[in-house]
């Protein structure tokens, strides 16, 4: 019975010192692991408006108002995550950096920041999270993909399998249709939430 008694004061002893060294490894991790998103995420904001001076994120979204919005416009498997306001050197107000979240990814969920100006031109679009199939729904990431939305004033875009011509239309990336139409319909809730709660429009 000592044994049993000592072996379990032992193991209790482990377990509470491991979880106190875990807790301290999480508590010295835990800012620079924040500051490095926050970095990356301003890296984001910077590809996709590159002459903002600086950027501004929205403390009052409202995640079920936008749901809400995308819903309505029939985009129900995205997410409006963060919007942030973009300001030039001169602080007047250029545009907004959207970022949304997919859920319609064939690997998992795409995260994804659009930059749009106040006119309705789409400046540029970049990966935030992407887990497609290397090869295929990968080259989602790849700039020849990316630039197709780039400086594009559109109402929404939409995917073509046959080279269709037209500032609206994105060539499928071949072999991953799912990830074309879920970065598509990234970009267009974007600009339907731009349209619709930001007060912009495709001129």
């Amino acid at each position: 019975m000592n044994k049993i008694v000592k072996n379990t004061l032992i193991l209790s002893a482990i377990t509470i010192v491991a979880g106190c060294l875990l807790g301290l490894v999480y508590e010295i991790t835990k800012a620079p692991i924040a500051q490095a998103q926050e970095n990356a995420k301003q890296e984001a904001y910077k590809t996709v408006l590159a002459d903002a001076a600086e950027f501004t994120v929205d403390e009052t979204l409202d995640p079920a108002k936008a749901a809400d919005v995308l819903l309505e416009a029939g985009y129900a498997g995205d997410d409006i995550t963060e919007v942030a306001e973009a300001k030039d050197a001169s602080g007047e107000v250029m545009g907004y950096v959207i970022t949304v979240t997919s859920h319609e990814g064939y690997g998992g969920d795409i995260k994804i920041s659009v930059g749009i100006l106040s006119d309705g031109t789409v400046k540029g679009i970049e990966m935030l999270e992407i887990s497609e199939t290397a090869g295929l729904g990968m080259k989602a990431d790849e700039d020849e993909f990316k630039n197709q939305f780039k400086d594009k004033q559109v109402e929404k875009f939409s995917y073509t399998k046959s080279g269709e011509d037209g500032d609206d239309k994105i060539d499928a990336l071949s072999g991953a249709t799912i990830t074309t139409n879920a970065v598509t319909n990234a970009v267009d809730s974007a600009l339907v939430y731009f349209q619709n709660v930001l007060g912009g429009s495709a001129q």
